[in-house]
């Protein structure tokens, strides 16, 4: 969809590698067993606030995964529990200016 997730200036690119579930699965299937896919490009946002349009789910292990607060697509991204931050993957956003 074309909801803003992120104004401009608001994260910074960061690479670090994470595998969240890929955005369509085969089948239903328990979330310990979800396909998952490794990207290494991500926009860090450290404040949750400073996102425009995003939600959460629930906590499953280390992690809260990011989708888009209008649509439900996602993961976007994901949210670390233990570090707070959140990390949104360039893959999975349209960039505009």
């Amino acid at each position: 969809c074309n909801s803003l997730i992120l104004s401009s200036n608001s994260a910074n690119y960061v690479e670090q590698e994470f595998s969240p579930p890929l955005m369509h699965q085969k089948k239903e299937r328990p979330v310990d067993e979800l396909d998952t896919e490794s990207f290494k490009e991500f926009w860090t946002v450290d404040d949750m606030y400073s996102f425009e349009n995003i939600g959460f789910s629930n906590t499953v292990g280390n992690f809260k995964y990011l989708i888009c607060a209008d649509c439900e697509m996602g993961p976007v991204g994901l949210h670390d529990i233990s570090t707070k931050k959140n990390y949104v993957a360039l893959v999975r956003v349209k960039h505009e200016h």
